[in-house]
């Protein structure tokens, strides 16, 4: 009998608090493990929903040889939600089973070696914490959460999800040599606040096991996941890296079928992701041939206006209030679907501005507006749009804090992969992109050089490893994710420039055509066949591996 979703509780409910049907394969695989065959293993799910862990481990109990009746005195579970207790409840007894069920916030429980505690040691730890984005961990729930975290040692910041604290805090319930058996966000691998929890297991666990899935394995869910599988304490210095396809491939899963990975000290684990031995080209590439973007010039964020629509004019608008020039500053429209090719060019914004988009941003210069300045600006608070966030903390609120024109664009959100466009027409920008301004020792090049040879396979395949994925697969690479990308070195660059420079027109024809491939096949033969030397099987293998991580966030073909 599999566990159920409570009939009462609507999808969107359970999304809103994170909660998610988990899969009977995974949910068995996980207590399988997690019980070591032992019928007397003391099991905790923190966060138990409908039962479907507790069933599991209840089921490999009573395999292992342990009496059905007596499930109560060693499965616990925990859950805020009353109606899923109540389920579960239903759920273990209509198999015979029971579990010491508590109604309640987990972080709330203390732990055994804390005055109060009441649960106990236990053998494993099972379960899938529910994915609560920082925006919706709040309040006493994310103080309560981040202390708990605090008192094991790790210290999360303040964007941390839920499941980051919970972890922690689980797993201080377990015996030294206990097993934790976790369903995770595929986050714990590539977000900058999982640092901490990153750095904890290697320092907390003896054995560490990541599986991940190449499909998703969630019902009216968009996040990958990885199976977390650790046992006993004192720290270790590798972990072993299982990939399959689905749940249904787990029970074919062997101990020994693991590869053997030394995540890095710090950073993100994304490149875990990447087969072995193209994980040691990718890093010995990038060693060698390239370079972090920062390198160049540091991106940094567009104009935060608080209201684009306010603040970013049309000509028919300026015209309609007859405002002056030297109160407007020339932007690239807000959004990147303007940002088309490698180059944005003075012509480009003078035929946006004839077809009536956003091009102008409001930077008045003076402190007392008059004529028709003054009219916008009351038109403005009429709208509303003075009490908007931003608005309300600068002043006056109608001056944005404009930032200068870069040389380049870095479009951060993105479908299939980020883009750096030439600032030619050297215009300002919003914050719905990246810019970087170049240092003053960088290749004079470079403006027109890296949007064009950045479209080679390492560093379309950087843009996966060290970007981070959100919901219907979209790309985003914040200032400090994008400074790490990697782009092709000085020397690299020139070598490459000297082939593709003739070739810049056409190259941004069929960018602009939507022939991406073609482009990246005539870039890579330039910088990475012929300017970095590598064989054309190695070239291949990196394409193939930037394709495969980008169908995996997308789920679609390229």
């Amino acid at each position: 009998m599999l566990a159920t979703v409570e009939p009462r509780d609507e999808p969107d409910l359970r999304k809103r608090r994170g909660a998610f049907f988990t899969p009977a394969p995974i949910a068995d695989f996980l207590a399988a493990w997690a019980t070591g065959g032992r019928p007397d293993a003391r099991v905790l799910d923190p966060t138990c929903g409908e039962a479907v862990f507790l069933l599991a481990a209840a089921r490999r109990l009573a395999a292992n040889g342990a009496d059905p009746a007596t499930t109560g005195e060693v499965l616990h579970g925990v859950d805020l939600h009353q109606a899923s207790l109540e389920h579960s409840r239903a759920l273990l007894k209509a198999e015979g089973f029971d579990a010491n069920l508590i109604a309640g916030d987990f972080f709330a429980q203390p732990t055994p070696a804390q005055l109060g505690g009441t649960l106990g040691w236990m053998d494993a730890v099972v379960g899938n914490p529910p994915f609560v984005r920082y925006h919706d961990h709040k309040g006493q729930t994310r103080r309560r959460s981040a202390a708990a975290a605090l008192a094991q040692g790790v210290r999360l910041s303040g964007l941390a999800s839920s499941w980051a604290a919970l972890l922690v805090h689980a797993c201080s319930f377990l015996k030294p040599d206990g097993r934790v058996a976790l369903v995770l966000p595929a986050e714990l691998l590539t977000v900058g606040y999982a640092e901490p929890v990153r750095r904890w297991l290697r320092e907390r666990f003896a054995s560490v096991h990541l599986v991940l899935f190449e499909q998703l394995q969630f019902r009216d869910a968009e996040e990958q996941v990885v199976l977390l599988v650790a046992q006993g304490s004192g720290g270790c210095d590798a972990f072993a890296l299982h990939q399959v396809r689905d749940a249904e491939e787990l029970e074919r899963l062997h101990v020994f079928d693991g590869v053997a990975v030394a995540p890095q000290a710090q950073g993100k684990w994304t490149d875990l992701l990447l087969p072995t031995e193209r994980r040691a080209l990718f890093r010995r590439v990038t060693t060698r041939h390239f370079a972090d973007l920062g390198s160049y010039g540091a991106p940094e964020l567009g104009t935060v206006t608080g209201a684009n629509a306010f603040f970013a004019l049309t000509e028919a608008t300026r015209e309609r209030f007859n405002i002056a020039g030297n109160d407007l500053t020339p932007i690239v429209p807000p959004g990147t679907k303007h940002l088309q090719g490698s180059r944005f060019t003075r012509g480009r914004w003078e035929q946006l501005r004839l077809q009536g988009e956003r091009v102008w941003l409001l930077n008045p210069k003076t402190n007392r507006p008059r004529g028709g300045l003054a009219r916008y600006i009351a038109h403005g608070r009429g709208l509303g749009v003075h009490d908007a966030y931003k608005c309300t903390v600068r002043t006056p609120w109608w001056r944005p804090p404009v930032v200068g024109a870069p040389d380049v664009f870095f479009t951060y959100m993105s479908h299939r992969y980020p883009r750096l466009i030439a600032n030619e027409a050297g215009v300002s920008f919003v914050n719905s992109m990246h810019g970087v301004v170049l240092r003053a020792d960088a290749p004079t090049i470079a403006r027109d050089a890296l949007p064009l040879l950045a479209l080679n396979s390492v560093t379309m395949l950087g843009a996966e490893v060290f970007g981070r994925s959100y919901g219907g697969g979209i790309l985003k690479m914040e200032p400090s994710e994008a400074a790490v990308l990697p782009v092709p070195s000085p020397a690299l660059l020139a070598r490459a420039w000297k082939t593709i420079h003739k070739r810049r027109e056409h190259l941004d024809e069929l960018l602009r055509a939507g022939h991406w491939q073609q482009v990246v096949e005539e870039i890579d033969a330039a910088v990475l066949i012929q300017g970095a030397g590598l064989p054309p099987q190695d070239v291949l293998a990196l394409r193939f591996e930037a394709s495969r991580l980008r169908r995996r966030r997308t789920r679609k073909d390229d």
